[in-house]
Formats: structure tokens, C-alpha cells, sequence
């Protein structure tokens, strides 16, 4: 077995968080608006464009 899940402090370990209730930062809420916004223009935008 190797060394990879073995339960030690290390110089190299950081706190890993994926939950889905972590709180969100203001530029993650503004990115992730402005991801969205580009997405329902290129959705429907661009075939309104084209018709």
C-alpha cells in the first residue's frame, strides 16, 4: 500500500471544502451571472439573429 491516504499532518496539506453550502464570494455570484448571461445570449440571441 502507499502512503496516499494516510492520515498525517504534512507541510503540504490543505483544508479541502466541495460543499455545496460553502458560502459564495461576490465575484463568484458575478461570474457565474455574467457565464450565465452569455449563454442565453448565444442560446437565443444568435438563432434570433439568424431567422
Amino acid at each position: 500500500m502507499s502512503d496516499d491516504h494516510d492520515d498525517h499532518d504534512s507541510e503540504h496539506a490543505t483544508e479541502r471544502t466541495t460543499a455545496p453550502q460553502s458560502p459564495y464570494t461576490i465575484r463568484a455570484v458575478a461570474v457565474g451571472a455574467a457565464v450565465a448571461a452569455v449563454g442565453v445570449l448565444v442560446t437565443f440571441g444568435v438563432p434570433l439573429l439568424l431567422a
